[in-house]
C-alpha cells in the first residue's frame, strides 16, 4: 500500500461560523500540494464544496443536541491517485443510505447534503467509526489516474 504524499489535521469547535475557517484551510492545503500535481480549479471547488456540506452536516446534524465545544476532526490525506477526506463526529449512529433520493422536479424536506456529496465525490462513506464517532469519508481520484 501506498503512503500517503501530504495529510494534514484540523479541529473545529461545532459552530457554523468557522465554516469558513474550514474551507480556508482547506484552500491552503490544495495551494501548497494539488495545483502542482495537475488538479484543475473544479476539482478543488468540488472537494471544498464537499468538505463544507460535510462540516455543517456534522454541526447541525450530528451534533445538533451536543454543546457547541464538541470538537469535529477534518483530516485531510492526499495520495498518488486521490484525495481523501476525513470529518468525524460524536453524533448518533446514522444510516444515509435510508434517505430517500428525492425525486426530480418534487420538494423534499431534508436529505439533499447526501445526494449532493455522492455527485461531488467518487466514493462517500458515513459510518460508525471507534470512541463513539462517526466518520464520513470523501474520495476524489485524480483524473485517468495520472496524477
Amino acid at each position: 500500500m501506498l503512503s500517503t504524499m501530504q495529510q494534514d489535521h484540523l479541529t473545529v469547535k461545532s459552530d457554523l461560523k468557522l465554516l469558513n475557517h474550514v474551507q480556508q484551510w482547506f484552500e491552503k492545503f490544495c495551494r501548497q500540494h494539488l495545483y502542482q500535481l495537475g488538479w484543475s480549479e473544479t476539482q478543488l471547488y468540488r472537494l471544498n464544496l464537499a468538505l463544507a456540506e460535510g462540516f455543517t452536516n456534522a454541526v447541525r446534524h450530528a451534533h445538533s443536541a451536543l454543546p457547541p465545544e464538541t470538537g469535529i476532526d477534518i483530516e485531510v490525506s492526499l495520495w498518488i491517485d486521490r484525495l481523501e477526506m476525513r470529518i468525524w463526529d460524536y453524533g448518533k449512529p446514522f444510516n444515509p443510505d435510508a434517505i430517500a433520493e428525492p425525486e426530480p422536479g418534487t420538494l423534499q424536506v431534508g436529505g439533499y447534503g447526501w445526494f449532493l456529496l455522492r455527485r461531488l465525490a467518487d466514493r462517500v462513506v458515513y459510518e460508525r467509526a471507534t470512541a463513539n464517532r462517526n466518520c464520513l469519508l470523501i474520495v476524489k481520484y485524480a483524473l485517468d489516474g495520472q496524477h
